[in-house]
């Protein structure tokens, strides 16, 4: 059996990181929450939740708290595939978000770096 190496360790949610996110986020879409570029069909809205990374891991974005925000399938697919170029727009409101959590949040901080220690809680 083939073990996952450090980085690709660091770049998924923990079991911890999950459940905090989903409790700072009380089981909502962050989006949805803000009537945040709303689809026509809100059973969209309505699908299961999935832990969106603020910071890609394409960029090296790790997976701990301060780098998750709780997205509907709709929202997540969105800021993913930066659908109707509302990318870059979607990605300010969560950092802005996540600084009013912890005001020392920065991309730095949430993006691996192999020779610093990183964020781990």
């Amino acid at each position: 059996m083939r073990t996952k190496n450090r980085l690709s360790r660091r770049m998924e949610f923990t079991a911890k990181a999950r459940k905090e996110i989903h409790k700072r986020d009380k089981e909502v879409c962050v989006f949805c929450a803000a009537g945040y570029a709303m689809p026509e069909d809100m059973s969209y809205c309505r699908t299961g939740l999935q832990i969106m990374h603020i910071v890609p891991r394409s960029q090296l974005g790790m997976g701990v708290e301060q780098n998750g925000a709780l997205g509907c399938v709709w929202h997540h697919n969105m800021l993913d595939n930066g659908n109707k170029g509302r990318r870059r727009e979607m990605t300010e409101i969560l950092e802005k978000r996540m600084k009013e959590f912890y005001p020392e949040w920065s991309r730095e901080k949430v993006t691996y770096q192999k020779w610093r220690e990183n964020v781990t809680t």
